[in-house]
């Protein structure tokens, strides 16, 4: 029910800026019905996104595609950025106790309700976002709003579901410890934004969770709940004037002042260039990444660090392809057997993000690995060309059309959007933002980001083959003569 890494949520934050040009099926159905339509013109078939805001700010987006299911969900601008050290894990604990019951509904009445709908409820935390979404028949969508705005505005937050709650925590916890990839990331946010919020994680310490009360989680709740900071999305056979009169019938009372004017704002985070290794030598492999600062969601430099993401592509050794991939990384990671797999991602927050790249690999192969890596990080600084520029747009235009397909990616792209960008970007315009992108701006932006940086480096296994910083440093440049 919740995902909470950077990987699978907040953090989930690099493939969002991917997510964001979702939309529904229509663009399937039209290519593959119309053998004779053209890319560019299917880009102009999509269903519009009409979006009402209601008097106490709370807004409502929808796109309808006539589909017999649809996925209707909230999306709240707050996540465990907004969090400090003693409360650190409230959003994610909220999250978790949102289906266990509301003052309204017991428990099980409540997964009795869902289950006879043949629907789906479901929730997430990231570092800026948190989310509640229903995917149900198109017919029901007046159910699954109400119980949407009854779970939460009314959860009863019971001390018994609190202590239950409390101890499936701690053990997803620990769970989460044996994912090295959601480990390697979060040790990367902590040396990366070290002493802010970013660096903190979304599921918070395990004295957090086991201290905090069922005041402190509505104390989050009151603080951070505001209609102006939320989202109802739906997509799917949904009407928006149906969606709007329901949000009007179930959401109007969302408060929308925060009491003595202390309105919560978004804290700054500093990026550090630094590292911290965890050093395991019983494990077979070493998990690393490595990243610098990057932009935030509206800043455009983010679609020229994509396609430059997109020519360093991504390598599994089950893929096959060898020494022939396109992508010169991969190959020469398959021809020397460099690592087991490595893929860039580039993860938004409001206002910074990390740019980078995150690989798997067997002890002795950390220093080939880093250094052609780095070497692929100058050489597109330098001198990426119009060639593999034009590969590389193709590549991300086939990302965006194959993440088409659904009504919730479509609905979490539409709640995701408006909290990001204060509006749904089309896919015609992300696929115009692409095309205006050559290899010129694509070496000014990288250089702009990667050139003489210091990066943030985060290591788990056995590690100690691993270059030292000052080496990882000094790569980060190309002495010329």
């Amino acid at each position: 029910m919740a995902a909470s890494s950077v990987c699978r949520a907040g953090c989930a934050a690099g493939r969002a800026l991917l997510r964001g040009p979702r939309s529904s099926q229509a663009l399937m159905s039209l290519v593959r019905n119309r053998g004779a339509a053209t890319y560019a013109q299917a880009l102009h078939n999509i269903p519009e996104t009409q979006v009402t805001s209601l008097d106490n700010g709370f807004r409502v987006a929808s796109e309808e595609s006539g589909q017999p299911t649809c996925t209707v969900g909230l999306w709240i601008g707050v996540g465990s950025r907004y969090e400090n050290e003693k409360n650190n894990g409230a959003g994610y604990f909220v999250e978790h106790l949102a289906f266990k019951g509301t003052k309204k509904r017991p428990l099980a009445t409540l997964e009795k309700e869902v289950e006879s709908m043949g629907a789906h409820l479901n929730s997430y935390t990231s570092r800026e976002q948190t989310a509640y979404f229903v995917k149900a028949l198109s017919k029901d969508l007046p159910k699954a709003v109400e119980i949407l705005a009854d779970i939460v505005q009314n959860c009863s937050l019971e001390d018994s579901q609190v202590e239950k709650e409390r101890s499936t925590i701690l053990q997803e916890m620990q769970e989460i410890d044996s994912n090295l990839t959601d480990v390697v990331f979060d040790y990367l946010h902590a040396t990366a934004f070290q002493g802010t919020a970013l660096g903190r994680t979304v599921e918070g310490t395990t004295e957090n969770v086991k201290r905090l009360t069922r005041a402190d989680l509505a104390t989050y709740i009151d603080t951070h709940y505001k209609a102006p900071r939320m989202v109802l999305a739906a997509a799917g056979g949904v009407s928006h004037k149906e969606l709007v009169d329901l949000a009007r019938q179930h959401f109007s009372g969302v408060p929308f002042e925060y009491k003595e004017d202390a309105v919560p704002i978004t804290p700054p985070c500093r990026f550090t260039g630094s590292e911290i290794r965890f050093r395991d030598d019983a494990l077979p492999l070493a998990h690393v990444a490595m990243a610098v600062e990057g932009p935030g969601w509206s800043n455009p430099d983010n679609i020229p660090i994509l396609v430059a993401n997109s020519i360093i592509g991504c390598y599994d050794h089950t893929f096959g392809g060898g020494k022939n991939q396109s992508s010169r990384l991969a190959a020469i990671a398959a021809e020397g057997k460099l690592c087991q797999r490595f893929q860039t991602f580039n993860t938004c927050y409001s206002d910074t993000g990390l740019v980078g790249l995150y690989f798997v690999s067997e002890p002795l192969n950390l220093d080939d690995m880093l250094h052609f890596a780095q070497g692929e990080w100058m050489r597109i600084c330098t001198s990426a060309t119009d060639g593999e520029v034009k590969r590389a747009k193709n590549i991300l235009r086939n990302a965006l059309v194959a993440q088409l397909d659904g009504t919730t990616p479509v609905c979490e792209n539409i709640g995701s959007h408006l909290l990001n960008y204060g509006r749904r970007i089309s896919l015609a315009e992300w696929d115009a933002r692409i095309e205006a992108v050559d290899a010129r701006v694509v070496r000014e932006v990288y250089s702009k980001y990667f050139y003489d940086k210091c990066p943030a480096v985060a290591a788990v296994g056995p590690v100690e083959q691993l270059p030292d910083y000052n080496r990882i440093r000094s790569a980060m440049y190309w002495l010329r003569f």
